[in-house]
């Protein structure tokens, strides 16, 4: 895919002053990096969404900024729970020459013999894979034709996955099933039974012993923070 290019401008409005943007269909966002200053940006929300729509979170995009322009994913988008409309973007710049480690969806494609006569389901175990490579290696997508799957128990596991293993290492287990024909009794029997009062108290005394022994350690990229009644999600990929 040809590398896009997205215009963003410098942004000085910061808190709640950015409610003014988004009357003017602009979205506040940031580009962060270990070798550069995050930037305070704002881009045309009707621009990103299409690039958005096309690319994803996977693709390289050339964010341009006045003369510059820095190769980047899109790597968080922050959405209004009721409107959905869009509230902060971040863009993470990347060095095309080191390996970076991201998340690749996987995509289904045909039909299966199997779940076309009725005699299984198809059941995705797996909807994406961690993969790490040079950000120009990234693929898009991962597509699995699911149209040989014609009998009861058959499966597609991870090392089955049409790769460029040359450039692009999967970190997931090999032997994970991706997909799998299922019988309908089959897929009841996985169903877990929900625990009781007693379990779910004593999971929780034992998760409070084990944080009070150990410092837990996140990694956040740096974005700005909506305020309160804005209440922002972060889109699931």
């Amino acid at each position: 895919m040809e590398k896009v290019s997205l215009s963003a401008r410098a942004r000085t409005n910061l808190g709640k002053k950015v409610k003014k943007l988004r009357k003017e269909g602009k979205i506040p966002a940031n580009l962060f990096g270990k070798d550069i200053k995050s930037k305070a940006l704002d881009v045309e929300e009707k621009e990103f969404r299409k690039i958005f729509k096309e690319v994803g979170e996977t693709a390289l995009i050339n964010v341009k900024v006045d003369s510059e322009a820095y190769p980047a994913l899109i790597h968080k988008v922050q959405l209004d729970p009721k409107t959905d409309s869009i509230l902060h973007v971040d863009f993470h710049k990347v060095n095309l020459k080191e390996k970076i480690t991201t998340h690749v969806p996987i995509v289904l494609e045909g039909e299966s013999p199997a779940g076309k006569t009725g005699i299984g389901l198809i059941l995705q175990t797996l909807n994406e894979v961690e993969v790490e490579s040079l950000p120009v290696d990234i693929p898009h997508d991962v597509k699995v034709n699911i149209s040989k799957l014609e009998e009861i128990g058959q499966s597609v596991q991870v090392k089955d996955l049409k790769i460029d293993k040359e450039k692009v290492e999967v970190k997931n287990d090999p032997e994970a099933t991706v997909v799998t024909v299922q019988t309908a009794e089959m897929k009841e029997e996985e169903v877990v039974e929900a625990p009781s009062p007693e379990e779910v108290e004593a999971i929780a005394e034992k998760g409070e012993k084990e944080e009070a022994g150990g410092e837990e350690k996140k990694e956040e990229a740096p974005a700005e923070t909506p305020s309160a009644e804005e209440k922002p999600q972060e889109k699931s990929k």
